[in-house]
């Protein structure tokens, strides 16, 4: 299940809404409905989005919010490692290979370190102050 199923599902459960009334409310088939509150399928397009916040009245930070987690929602996100150094290439690594197996507080431990870089001053290109430089040439 990816964040914005879980949320959607959640939305529609507090509110007693059915799956099939949901997704008849938003033109869309039951079988879509579910496979993106199951993670099956995608993010859905922002004009779903809005749609879906409509349907629940949701304003300001809630819709923000509910767009964000389709945004994090992918559920077979790609990993491009080209440029990273070895330790990222090995990082990005053994996490798709392990995350599967760790429990929920260690991935809640990583999401809270990776929040905290994010929110941190942003990083110069990969090691460019450790890189040698070539010498200049002088101006004639």
């Amino acid at each position: 299940m990816t964040p914005f199923g879980a949320k959607l599902r959640q939305l529609r459960a507090d509110r007693h809404i059915t799956l099939r009334a949901m997704a008849t409310a938003l033109d869309i088939s039951p079988a879509y409905l579910s496979a993106l509150e199951h993670g099956r399928r995608g993010a859905p397009s922002p004009g779903l989005i809005h749609q879906i916040c409509e349907q629940f009245d949701l304003i300001w930070d809630d819709a923000h919010d509910l767009a964000d987690l389709a945004r994090l929602s992918k559920p077979k996100p790609k990993l491009d490692s080209a440029g990273l150094t070895p330790e990222q290439t090995a990082l990005a690594n053994r996490f798709a290979r392990q995350l599967r197996h760790l429990p929920t507080a260690t991935v809640t431990a990583i999401d809270d370190l990776l929040r905290a870089a994010d929110a941190g001053p942003r990083p110069r290109a990969a090691d460019a102050s450790t890189r040698p430089r070539a010498p200049r040439k002088p101006l004639s």
